[in-house]
């Protein structure tokens, strides 16, 4: 196995274990219609996985929170908010910028894919594509929070340099 199959192994199994936490969290600290810990694991999966392995974990485990009970509203929360704050790690490697990222991709861009699919799928028409907003954006923010409370912990202790150069094969990015 070359080292980039094993670099997206790694990523593959990290996603998959991140996913898992975010259900476990989610499903044992129960919060009515919030999900911060599906937000905190969001910014992990952001910095760690990037844009697209952390859409991937937040999508699986929106499928896993669905299959329990949830609506759609778990998939199409949870996706936007680790695509955005991946991407904007990716470029400016600002930790703060992640939580931004997290907040306005779940906030305003998850709330408001939810309005149609709640409409299509669950014949729910809340009148405004903007009626989610204010129920996603506290969740996200608090999430977002607790997961940059992490990351700088770790940055501090200089073990996050040492984990995304291990996670990425040896190269190492200015967190």
């Amino acid at each position: 196995m070359n080292e980039k199959q094993k670099m997206r192994t790694r990523k593959l199994v990290l996603a998959a274990m991140f996913a898992c936490l975010a259900f476990v969290l989610n499903t044992c600290v129960y919060f009515p219609s919030m999900a911060p810990f599906q937000h905190f694991v969001n910014v992990l999966a952001a910095v760690f996985l990037g844009p697209w392995y952390g859409c991937a974990s937040a999508f699986l485990c929106g499928v896993l929170r669905m299959l329990s009970g949830r609506t759609i509203q778990a998939v199409a929360g949870a996706i936007c908010g680790p695509v955005l704050g991946g991407w904007i790690y990716r470029k400016t490697r600002n930790l703060y910028l992640v939580f931004v990222g997290e907040v306005i991709g779940t906030g305003v861009c998850g709330a408001m894919l939810s309005y149609p699919l709640m409409k299509w799928f669950y014949g729910l028409d809340a009148q405004s594509p903007f009626y989610y907003i204010p129920f996603y954006t506290p969740s996200a923010v608090v999430g977002a929070a607790m997961g940059v409370a992490v990351l700088l912990i770790l940055k501090r202790s200089g073990a996050l340099q040492k984990l995304l150069a291990q996670l990425n094969g040896g190269e190492t990015h200015e967190a």
